[in-house]
C-alpha cells in the first residue's frame, strides 16, 4: 500500500492506496507545532479505526507547502512506517516540464495536481483549486507547466472581511439563494459566494482566450462543488486529483527506479 500526504496550510489530506484502488482518505487539520510522534499516534489510530495493516505501506510519498511540517513528517514516515519518505519537489520526475522562471517556486501540490490532470484529462488543461489559496494551473497539450493564478481563497477572505470591520459578523460560506441579501449576513454571503464565483469566471474566461480555446476545466478543494451550479465554466470537480497525482508520481519514481 501507498501512504499519501498532501500537507496544505489549512488542512492534511491523508489517502491510502491498494494499487490503483484509493482505499480511504482522510481530512486532518494543518498543525505546524505537531511532533512526528504525534503524527504518527494520530495516523496508527486512524490505520486501526480503519481496519488496514499498517505494516502492509511499502511507500510514502508527500507533496508539501508548509516547510516548517516536513521533519516531523519526514521522521514519523522513518519511525511509523519504516519507510524513507519522497518529498516532491520540482525537481522530482513527474513527467511535466516546468515552464515557470524559477520551477523552484511551483508549489507542490500545483505540481502534483498538473500531473494528475494532464494524466487522466489530457492538454491543454486547467486546473482550479479552492484551497486556502484559489490556484489556477495551466497544463498544455505537450504535458508542460506553463504557469498560472494565485488568488485568495474564501476563508482567507471572509478573516480579512471581518477582521477589518467593526461590525460585520462571522459568517458561513455558503450559497445564499439571492444576490440582493436582505439581511447583512445574506449580503455577506452574498458578497462572498458570488465575488467568488464571478472571479474565478472572469480568470478562466481570460485563461481560455489566452490559450485560444479548447482547454478543459477542472476544479478541486472543499468548496468546489458548491459553486459548480452557479459557475459558466466549472462543469468537474476532481476532489482526489492531488491523491491521484502523488500516486503517478510515486509509480512512475519507483519504475524509474
Amino acid at each position: 500500500m501507498l501512504l499519501a500526504l498532501d500537507a496544505g496550510n489549512t488542512n492534511i489530506t491523508v489517502g491510502v492506496w491498494d494499487g490503483d484502488v484509493l482505499v480511504t482518505r482522510w481530512r486532518l487539520r494543518t498543525l505546524r507545532d505537531q511532533t512526528a510522534d504525534e503524527w504518527g499516534i494520530l495516523l496508527r489510530n486512524l490505520f486501526d479505526f480503519a481496519s488496514l495493516d499498517q505494516s502492509a505501506v511499502t511507500g510514502v510519498i508527500i507533496a508539501s507547502v508548509v516547510p516548517p511540517l516536513e521533519a516531523s513528517l519526514r521522521m514519523m514516515s522513518k519511525r511509523y512506517f519504516s519507510r524513507d519518505a519522497l518529498f516532491v519537489t520540482s525537481d522530482t520526475d513527474t513527467g511535466i516540464t516546468i515552464r515557470y522562471d524559477n520551477p523552484r517556486e511551483v508549489g507542490a501540490d500545483r505540481i502534483v495536481n498538473a500531473v494528475a490532470a494532464y494524466n487522466k484529462y489530457g492538454g491543454p488543461v486547467i486546473v482550479v483549486d479552492l484551497g486556502t489559496a484559489i490556484t489556477f494551473d495551466v497544463i498544455s497539450a505537450g504535458a508542460e507547466y506553463l504557469g498560472g493564478v494565485i488568488c485568495p481563497g474564501i476563508g482567507i477572505s471572509i478573516e480579512a472581511l471581518v477582521s477589518r470591520t467593526a461590525r460585520l459578523p462571522q459568517v458561513d460560506f455558503c450559497d445564499p439563494g439571492s444576490v440582493i441579501g436582505k439581511t447583512t449576513v445574506a449580503s455577506m454571503q452574498s458578497g462572498l459566494y458570488y465575488g467568488a464565483i464571478g472571479m474565478i469566471d472572469a480568470i478562466a474566461e481570460r485563461l481560455l482566450a489566452e490559450l485560444g480555446g479548447g482547454a478543459k476545466l477542472v476544479a478541486t478543494g472543499g468548496q468546489a462543488s458548491m459553486i459548480l451550479k452557479d459557475s459558466r465554466y466549472l462543469h468537474s470537480v476532481d476532489e482526489d486529483i492531488t491523491l491521484d497525482g502523488l500516486r503517478l508520481i510515486w509509480n512512475r519514481v519507483r519504475k524509474a527506479a
